[in-house]
């Protein structure tokens, strides 16, 4: 299989595997690997990202984890710049290159470019603001599932950016923000394999749980305490980050740790719901379902059969 200029992008949910697949894919074919994740960014926040460990990333050439500090915000232009950064060095070193994440949003940008939709309006932004003082996030994010479920269902109750954007293309178009979304992707990206991982939704849940576990034995709690004892306050992006979140707040003595940890669980579960919902709109993903009884290593064959494949169909 030839490895110049390939372009092959894994997604998942969160706690899919993608991670160590795109690993295992990367030494397998000598690529470079860029991640699209919008919390891996962020230096010292590693166990509740979930990082790969600082022994993979000294094996193999990675890009966009650790490239901000805590207290920076980071915007999906500056994603796109990096990564199309990533991608020239890459191609440089003729190497292919491996992308892997989770972050629709972002993957969506690369894939196919920013999505402008209809321009924006500083008056009502200031007034939806307001409307969150008064009544609540909550109270939005419901007035979005009746104007917009589609997009309330991919938004996370607690991404005050997001619902205030897609409340504000409604206001101004009376048009849901979500049939934008449509008419902007609904076409295969050009240039890259997208492979999907997916698993039923009771294993990825059991996943999911396993994993907030291992984070906590990994000193999770000591992690975010260490973040709050710095100099400079985290972000209101960083701060945002499912379970660093929860954590926060139960370091503010408003949640007991048991407590905290569940609905850490919990929210992290309705990302990966939410993570469907928007993988349901991509176009041109090959799906690998992945039952109990997969590994790692057949995962990655089923992968390499499927590069193989799409390389001899665009040879035809």
């Amino acid at each position: 299989m030839d490895s110049g200029q390939k372009k092959i992008l894994i997604l998942g949910v969160t706690a899919s595997g993608k991670g160590a697949l795109a690993f295992e894919l990367a030494r397998t074919l000598g690529g470079g690997i860029i991640s699209i994740d919008s919390m891996k960014v962020y230096r010292r926040m590693d166990i509740g990202t979930a990082k790969p460990p600082l022994e993979k990333r000294k094996q193999l050439p990675y890009y966009l984890v650790d490239v901000v500090e805590p207290w920076e915000s980071f915007s999906v232009d500056q994603f796109l710049d990096m990564a199309h950064q990533a991608i020239e060095a890459i191609a440089e070193a003729q190497k292919p290159v491996i992308a892997v994440g989770g972050t629709a949003m972002y993957i969506k940008a690369l894939l196919y470019g920013l999505f402008e939709g209809p321009g924006t309006d500083a008056a009502l932004r200031e007034q939806i603001r307001q409307e969150i003082e008064q009544k609540g996030l909550e109270a939005l994010h419901q007035e979005l599932v009746r104007v917009d479920p589609e997009a309330a269902g991919r938004i996370h109750p607690n991404d005050q950016k997001r619902i205030i954007r897609a409340l504000e293309v409604y206001r101004l178009t009376g048009r849901p923000i979500s049939s934008f979304q449509r008419q902007w992707t609904r076409r295969e990206p050009e240039g890259w394999t997208v492979i999907g991982l997916r698993r039923p939704k009771e294993l990825e849940n059991r996943r999911i749980n396993q994993r907030v576990k291992k984070m906590m034995d990994e000193g999770f709690l000591e992690e975010v305490r260490g973040l709050l004892n710095e100099p400079r306050p985290m972000s209101p992006q960083a701060r945002a980050a499912i379970g660093y979140a929860e954590m926060i707040e139960h370091l503010e003595g408003k949640r007991p740790l048991e407590d905290t940890i569940e609905q850490i669980k919990i929210n992290t579960r309705r990302l990966a719901k939410a993570q469907r919902t928007w993988f349901k709109t991509f176009c041109g993903v090959r799906w690998i379902d992945i039952g109990p009884e997969d590994t790692l290593q057949t995962v990655l064959q089923r992968c390499l059969q499927m590069l193989d494949s799409a390389q001899r169909l665009s040879n035809e």
